[in-house]
Parts: C-alpha cells; sequence; structure tokens
C-alpha cells in the first residue's frame, strides 16, 4: 500500500435533474452505499474527485470523511460524459477493515528494456496487465510486480504463478462445476503474464492476422452486411 488516499465529502441535497447545476459549478455528485449503509448522497469538486479516481482506481481503498463519519470505500463505478469526457457521477462502496474484498489489480512489469532479451533485439509483450485478488481492504496492493530481467530466449515465458504475492493477498479463482471436475483445466497460475518474441516472427504473425482481417471484411461485403452507418447516437439527456 501507498499513501493513504483521503477524501472529504459534503452532504447533498440536490437530486435528480437538479444536479446539473452542480455539475456546472463544479461539483461532483456521488453516493456511498453498502452493506448496513443507508446510500449517503455526496459531492465534492471536480477537480479533487478526478484526482482521487487516478490515485485509487477500483483497486485501492479511499478514507471518506462525510462531516463526522468516517468510512472507508471502493470505487465501484464511474459515469463519465461520453461526449465531454468529464466524470459526472461516481459510485463508492463503503467496505470494513476486517472483511476481505475482491479488486482486480494491475501487474507491472520490472526492468523493461533492460533484459538479457531485449538487449539482444528480442520483444518482450505483455499479455495480461491485470487480474483480480482478494484482500483486506487496507492490504489490498497498488500493484503486482514482477521483474523480467531475467529472460533471454525467445518462448520464454513469465505466468502469474511467478508472482510473489503479498502475505494476505490471494489470487481469485472463478472456478464453474465443470472445471473442478476436469484435472486438466489449466490453473490460474499458469496464466500468461508475458512472452518473449523474435521481431520477425512478431511481425509475421501480426501480418496474417491483419491479413484475416482483411478477408473476414471482404466476405462480409460479398454477403451483402457492410451496412449503411447508424446515424449518431442522440446525446445523452
Amino acid at each position: 500500500m501507498g499513501d493513504k488516499i483521503n477524501l472529504k465529502l459534503d452532504l447533498r441535497t440536490l437530486q435528480g435533474k437538479k444536479v446539473r447545476q452542480l455539475r456546472q459549478e463544479g461539483i461532483i455528485p456521488a453516493v456511498v452505499y453498502g452493506a448496513g449503509l443507508e446510500p449517503i448522497n455526496v459531492q465534492a469538486p471536480r477537480n479533487i474527485i478526478d484526482k482521487v479516481i487516478r490515485d485509487a482506481g477500483k483497486h485501492t481503498p479511499v478514507h471518506l470523511t462525510i462531516d463526522s463519519k468516517k468510512e472507508i470505500a471502493m470505487i465501484k463505478d464511474v459515469e463519465v460524459d461520453a461526449v465531454k469526457g468529464l466524470t459526472r457521477h461516481v459510485s463508492f462502496h463503503a467496505v470494513k477493515q476486517n472483511e476481505p474484498v475482491n479488486a482486480e489489480v494491475p501487474i507491472r512489469l520490472i526492468g523493461e528494456g533492460e533484459s538479457v532479451a531485449e538487449r539482444a533485439g528480442l520483444i518482450v509483450l505483455q499479455a495480461l496487465d491485470r487480474i483480480e485478488v482478494r484482500a483486506l481492504p487496507l492490504l489490498l496492493p497498488e500493484a503486482l510486480e514482477i521483474s523480467i530481467a531475467h529472460l533471454k530466449e525467445a518462448g520464454e515465458q513469465i505466468t502469474l504463478g511467478d508472482i510473489t504475492l503479498p502475505e494476505g493477498v490471494v489470487f481469485v479463482e472463478h472456478i464453474t462445476g465443470h472445471e473442478e471436475a476436469d484435472e486438466e483445466a489449466p490453473k490460474l497460475t499458469d496464466l500468461v503474464v508475458a512472452s518473449v518474441y523474435e521481431p520477425a516472427a512478431l511481425e509475421a504473425a501480426n501480418d496474417a492476422a491483419a491479413g484475416d482481417a482483411t478477408i473476414d471484411a471482404e466476405v462480409e461485403a460479398d454477403n451483402g452486411t457492410d451496412a449503411e452507418p447508424a446515424p449518431a447516437a442522440e446525446e445523452a439527456k
């Protein structure tokens, strides 16, 4: 965990269509909810809310102050104006310090550009950039880090199993009944995080993928599926 992220929220009285007035004044409406907690309508200045969204994402707890009330919450949803790209509304899910939560955290490669493979002209591509973990809210990591400095040859890979999880943090496995009964089903820890490629082989694979896409588009056109573009969607109210 990095520095604690704090956010002071004011109680909000305006609701419904009246919140447009708040947004025009640079104030973002929000709501705080959770088990055993009546939803609380709140608000905060846009610049402060946007900074918290950048710093916390959906995987770092935010320490809220609402009047004299303290809550720990995760950002559950952020509504963004599709035209202007501005934050319109934020939903905070209050959590308890002593109850584990699930969150998607980024996977960060350490030593990019410094590996033996890259110095030899090979390319290291990241295939998985985030993964769901479970931990107590205050133990959730900002990111899971794995070094690629030891990679040397084309074909080498790094998997989830190579990542050392912080104490109290576990991967979340979504297992169906069929997979649970199938001993041959791949393990979560076998998921590939990054692989080493020869530049020529990677270029050939990209060309082949582009060619397949072109062929698919031509087939659709021949079958009359290239319809006229749909009219622009009506701007959200």
